[in-house]
Formats: structure tokens, C-alpha cells, sequence
């Protein structure tokens, strides 16, 4: 018991999700009769629910990807996996499979805000007597409700939507990645109707987004409504982008969209088909409102002057007509935008 508690310990230490995730099936890992340990990523694509690998042991070292899920080779349709299939669709808490002789396995769904996207997957060589279910769950259930916590100090409290703080940690970690990684595969639902242009490049894009005349809305309909436009753009954002590209409030009435994976004809596309979305939308008692838009690729430069290039793009979008889509490389080719730089230093504002 004493190995476990301390595992416990150094579980909870951790403040990031994914380092989480490999401190529990570490732990778990080193229980008698475990033979395999992973982590699972549930999603879905091209409208069909599949799964793959997310944590998993290799060499004896446990190891994670942050890729793209639809992109994973590894991934399978969760029809392969029935008894995890059948705990999903009924909400379950566990569930049981012996697909052969000295292979018994156990799935736990990590349910947050009623969903699931990530199971733990426990297989060992004999049964599971119903002590070790005991302490598996046991040990799980810790896990769980500290992801819990991490994940609600992570969100915005009104929207639900990553926040500012969330933003600063993920993008300054991941920037260098999100640069270089150009292979990922293109969603179907961002698919151009032609497909991408051969010589276009796939890359991440990173937008600011502004409601316009925000402050009209509070001072006209009051705070409440205001409250009610956050929530409801918010839910077009969730919308109108695909599980692997994230979306933060910064605050007020500005968001921020991490675009991953496409090419910059589509990344057009798609901001401009949620600036139509907002537009179209008809928000109780206020009525219209539109929102700018200013994005940039974040292939190169500091986290701090990838945000300040698109702070610019949509400054120069809210001071000429609003609810437009501005794209800051070609704000500066055409000379509305000039780039601040001077004896290698970054001047930003």
C-alpha cells in the first residue's frame, strides 16, 4: 500500500493533463500481474468513432504524442474495441474483456462534463479478482477527479472555454512544434472542395478575435445580455472548428483560435465561414452582431510577436469597416501594415 500512496503523491504534483496522464499509468504499471498499460484517445472522424493510442509503453519507458488523432496511423474504429463500445454508449464506468487466453483487460472511461475522449486501458495476465478492481478503481477515481480540477482551473467560468493563463503555458510549450509539424493530415470538414493546391503547405495558424461594438451591448441591453452574446459566440467557436484545434477567451470580448494542420486558402476559408456564422446568427434581444478577425502563421517568430502580428491584423480589421477577416502577411506585402523590425530587434505594439 505504501508504494501506491506514494505514487498517489507524486501523481497530484503534476499541473499539466498530459504529465497526469503518464504519472497514473505509472503507477498503475507497477502493480502485480500488469502486463500493458495505455491511455487512450477517443474521437471521432469522417462521422465515425474511433480510437487510438495516446500514452503507451515502449521499451519499457512510458511515452505520449500530441499530434492530431484523425492523423494517427495507429488509430482504429471503436467497433474493434465492442465491450469499451457498449460502457461509452451506456455511460458506464468500466468494462471487462478476455479476448484470449492470458490477456484480460479493463477500460475506464474518463467522463468530464458528461463526455468521454480519453480511457485508461489495463491488461494483465489473470483475471481481475474483484480486490484488484477494487484498488485499480480506487486509484482511478483520484486520478479522474484531479483531472477535474485541473481541467476547471484551465477554463474560462463562463464560457468553458481555455483561458488566458491555459493560452500563455500551451502555446509558449508547443510553439516550436506547432512550427515545424507540416504533415498532419487535413480534416474532411476543412477539406477544400478541390483539395489543397499541391504547392500550398499545410501549418498552424493562430487568430484573434474581437466582437465588434461590444460595449454597446453591455451599455445597452445591460450585462446579462452581454453575458449571453460571450456564451453563444463561444458555442458558434466550438462549432465552427474541429476538436484539435483549441480556442481560448483572453478576456472581455476577445478570443483566440489555435488553427492546426491546414493550408492558409482554407484557414481563410474557415475563419471567414465563422465570421459569416456569427453575422447570420440571430442573438436573443440584441439581434446582429458581427466580430474581426486578425490571424497569422505561427511558422516563425516568439510566441509574444505571433500574438502581436495578429493583435495587429485585427486592429487594422476593427479600424476599416469591422467584420472582416484580415491575414497579416498580406496587411504588410500590400503596405497597409509595415513589420516592425530593426537591428534583428522586434518592436511590437
Amino acid at each position: 500500500m505504501k508504494p501506491i500512496l506514494q505514487n498517489l503523491v507524486e501523481m497530484t504534483g503534476h499541473r499539466d493533463h498530459l504529465r497526469l496522464e503518464v504519472s497514473v499509468l505509472s503507477t498503475l504499471q507497477k502493480l502485480s500481474s500488469i502486463v500493458e498499460v495505455r491511455a487512450l484517445e477517443l474521437f471521432t472522424h469522417a462521422g465515425v468513432p474511433h480510437v487510438r493510442p495516446r500514452t503507451w509503453v515502449d521499451n519499457g519507458n512510458l511515452v505520449s504524442t500530441d499530434s492530431e488523432a484523425a492523423a494517427d496511423p495507429r488509430r482504429e474504429p471503436l467497433d474493434q474495441y465492442p465491450a469499451l463500445r457498449e460502457c461509452v454508449a451506456a455511460h458506464g464506468d468500466s468494462a471487462l474483456s478476455s479476448p484470449r487466453r492470458g490477456r484480460h483487460v479493463l477500460w475506464l472511461p474518463v467522463w468530464m462534463q458528461d463526455k468521454v475522449s480519453t480511457c485508461l486501458e489495463i491488461t494483465q495476465s489473470r483475471p481481475f479478482s474483484a480486490h484488484k478492481l477494487d484498488v485499480l478503481k480506487g486509484v482511478f477515481q483520484v486520478y479522474q477527479n484531479y483531472q477535474s480540477l485541473l481541467d476547471y482551473s484551465e477554463r474560462d467560468a463562463l464560457t468553458g472555454l481555455f483561458n488566458r493563463k491555459t493560452f500563455d503555458e500551451q502555446f509558449s510549450r508547443h510553439a516550436s512544434a506547432l512550427a515545424s509539424s507540416n504533415t498532419a493530415a487535413i480534416s474532411e470538414s476543412f477539406a477544400p472542395e478541390d483539395g489543397p493546391l499541391p504547392s500550398e503547405p499545410v501549418q498552424q495558424w493562430l487568430a484573434v478575435v474581437d466582437i465588434d461594438h461590444f460595449k454597446q451591448v453591455n451599455d445597452r441591453f445591460g450585462h446579462l445580455y452581454g453575458d449571453e452574446v460571450l456564451i453563444l459566440i463561444a458555442n458558434i467557436l466550438r462549432s465552427s472548428f474541429r476538436s484539435h484545434d483549441r480556442i481560448f477567451r483572453f478576456g472581455g470580448e476577445e478570443f483566440v483560435v489555435l488553427l492546426r494542420s491546414t493550408t492558409l486558402s482554407t484557414a481563410h476559408r474557415v475563419f471567414n465561414r465563422f465570421r459569416m456564422a456569427v453575422q447570420e446568427y440571430n442573438f436573443p434581444q440584441v439581434g446582429a452582431v458581427t466580430v474581426s478577425l486578425g490571424f497569422v502563421s505561427t511558422a516563425q517568430g516568439s510566441p509574444v510577436e505571433i500574438l502581436g502580428q495578429a493583435d495587429q491584423a485585427l486592429y487594422y480589421a476593427k479600424e476599416h469597416g469591422r467584420n472582416q477577416v484580415c491575414f497579416y502577411d498580406d496587411l504588410v506585402s500590400s503596405g497597409h501594415l509595415a513589420a516592425k523590425v530593426a537591428n534583428d530587434d522586434v518592436e511590437l505594439f
